[in-house]
C-alpha cells in the first residue's frame, strides 16, 4: 500500500488533501440542494462568470480569489435583477449572462501576452497550490454552509415541493432561493482554487447525483455525497502523483466516474431485487392453502 500513501509524504499533497476534503463537505450540501431544485446551469454560469473578475484580479496583481469572489456576487445578482425587473424566464438570464461574462473574461485574457499558464490555472484549477491560509478560508465556509443549510432546512424543504405553499406556510421561498443561491455562489468560490473555473460543476453536482441513487432523506444524501467527494479527492489525488496528470481535473473525472459507476451499480442492484422478488412471490402464491372453488350448474329436466 506504499503507492497509496507515498503522495502524501510531500507537504503540499497534505494540504491538498485536506482542502479537497473541505470542498468535497461544501460541494456536497450545496450539490444536495442543486440537483433536488435543477440548478445544476447555475452553477456552471457561476463558475464561467466567474473568469472576468479573476483575470481582472491577476492583471492588477491582486488576489484571484477576490476577483472570483466579486464577479461570482455580479453575476448571480444581475441574474436576479435580469429575472425581475427584464421579464425574462430564469434559464434565459442565466443564458444570456453566461455567455457574456464569459466573453468578456476571454476578452480580457486575450488582451495579455503572456497569460498562458494563469489562464490553464483559471479554468482548471491548482488544487497543489492551496496554501494554510485557503485551508481557513475553505473551513469558514464551510461551517457558513452548514449553518445556512440547517437555518433554511424547513425552507428549502417546502419551496423544492411548491413554493405557494411555502409561502402559505410562511416559509419564506424566496429568501430560500436567495440563500441557495448565495450557496451555490460560495460553493464555487470556494471550489475555484481546486478544480477551477471549467470543472466546478463537477465536484458540486457528481458526488450529489452519485449518491441520490442509495439514499431518500436529504441529509442522508448529504453525507453519502460527502464521502463520494471525498474518495474523488483521494483518488484524483493519487492518479495525478502516479500518472502525471493535471490534478484538478484528475478530482473531477473522478468524481464523475465514481456517479456514472454508482448510477449502473444502483440499476444492476434494482434489477437484482426485482429478479429475486418475482420467484418469492409466485412461491407465496403457489403456497397457500386455498380451496378451489368450481362453479355448478343446475341442470334443468
Amino acid at each position: 500500500m506504499s503507492w497509496f500513501f507515498s503522495p502524501f509524504a510531500a507537504d503540499f499533497m497534505v494540504r491538498a488533501l485536506i482542502g479537497g476534503v473541505l470542498i468535497a463537505g461544501i460541494c456536497a450540501v450545496v450539490g444536495t440542494w442543486v440537483v433536488i431544485r435543477g440548478m445544476a446551469f447555475l452553477g456552471e454560469a457561476i463558475g464561467h462568470g466567474m473568469l472576468p473578475g479573476v483575470a481582472l484580479a491577476t492583471l492588477l496583481g491582486w488576489p484571484a480569489i477576490v476577483g472570483a469572489a466579486a464577479s461570482a456576487v455580479v453575476m448571480s445578482g444581475s441574474i436576479g435583477m435580469l429575472q425581475r425587473r427584464g421579464r425574462l424566464s430564469y434559464d434565459t438570464s442565466i443564458g444570456l449572462l453566461f455567455v457574456g461574462m464569459l466573453s468578456l473574461g476571454v476578452i480580457i485574457v486575450s488582451h495579455s501576452g503572456s497569460f498562458a499558464t494563469d489562464a490553464t490555472v483559471m479554468l482548471f484549477g491548482d488544487v497543489l497550490a492551496i496554501a494554510p491560509s485557503d485551508l481557513a478560508m475553505l473551513l469558514g465556509a464551510l461551517v457558513a454552509t452548514l449553518v445556512v443549510a440547517a437555518w433554511l432546512h424547513r425552507s428549502f424543504v417546502a419551496a423544492a415541493f411548491d413554493a405557494r405553499i411555502a409561502e402559505t406556510l410562511g416559509l419564506r421561498p424566496r429568501l430560500a432561493h436567495v440563500a441557495l443561491t448565495g450557496l451555490v455562489t460560495l460553493a464555487v468560490v470556494a471550489s475555484y482554487q481546486a478544480v477551477g473555473t471549467l470543472l466546478v460543476v463537477g465536484m458540486l453536482i457528481a458526488p450529489a447525483v452519485a449518491a441520490g441513487r442509495w439514499t431518500r432523506g436529504v441529509g442522508s444524501t448529504m453525507a453519502l455525497a460527502t464521502a463520494f467527494g471525498v474518495v474523488a479527492v483521494v483518488t484524483g489525488l493519487v492518479l495525478s502523483w502516479h500518472a502525471g496528470t493535471a490534478a484538478g481535473p484528475s478530482i473531477a473525472g473522478s468524481a464523475v466516474v465514481l456517479a456514472a459507476g454508482s448510477g449502473a451499480a444502483a440499476g444492476a442492484a434494482e434489477r437484482f431485487a426485482r429478479s429475486r422478488a418475482c420467484p418469492a412471490r409466485l412461491a407465496r402464491l403457489l403456497s397457500r392453502d386455498a380451496p378451489i372453488s368450481v362453479p355448478v350448474t343446475e341442470s334443468r329436466t
